[in-house]
């Protein structure tokens, strides 16, 4: 399949040093808030690298669900394959992409789990559905069909029919404490701005990198 005509050029917007805040996660915030406002689909999707103890990186989408200025939050089976991969190194990257802006956001940095409290009221705010789909399915687990899982929904169902549903010992959320945060903005002849903000101690550094 030949595919080498499929290009573009980025004309949306230039990025310069002096548009930046000091304060990446207040960057993020002003990038994320025009995202919300952009892309009518999932703009809280991140892809997520992990590495496995080999060194064998594997990568997925997850979904942030909130942000503050200790870091980024995302939940998971603390059984998945990301999540045993975590266990055994911090170290994680992941990636906003959102080409209606042209735009990237990569952030390196360490994930650990958040509190049980923290996790239990991320859970009760979920729809009934999605909390019983945390009890019934053992992610990254090898099943023979989707039955099996049809069939654990209802045992679930019925298990907590007459009261609220329990968090999961195994279901809870990982907070990405990043070191490295890129903004990307794409730009005509594939000079696109990049900078990198890197943390120093209590502050931030910030760095334009060649494209």
């Amino acid at each position: 399949m030949d595919i080498h005509h499929i290009r573009r050029e980025f004309k949306k917007q230039k990025l310069e040093l002096n548009d930046l805040r000091q304060d990446p996660f207040d960057q993020f915030d002003d990038w994320f808030k025009e995202a919300l406002n952009e892309i009518t689909l999932d703009p809280n999707a991140m892809a997520l690298a992990t590495v496995s103890p080999e060194g064998v990186p594997s990568l997925r989408t997850v979904l942030l669900k909130y942000c503050d200025k200790s870091g980024f939050v995302f939940f998971t089976n603390y059984n998945s394959r990301k999540a045993i991969q975590i266990q055994s190194n911090q170290h994680v990257t992941c990636m906003f992409l959102w080409l209606p802006l042209e735009r990237q956001i990569i952030i390196e940095g360490r994930a650990e789990k958040i509190s049980k409290t923290e996790s239990l009221k991320y859970f009760a705010s979920r729809p009934v559905g999605s909390q019983l789909g945390a009890w019934v399915s053992n992610q990254s687990s090898i099943i023979s069909s989707k039955s099996i899982l049809l069939s654990k929904l209802e045992e679930i169902k019925n298990k907590f029919k007459d009261g609220k549903i329990p968090l999961p010992d195994f279901w809870g959320g990982y907070r990405i404490i990043p070191h490295r945060i890129e903004f990307w903005q794409g730009g005509e002849d594939r000079l696109h701005d990049r900078f990198l903000y890197e943390r120093l101690e209590d502050q931030w550094d910030i760095k334009r990198l060649a494209p």
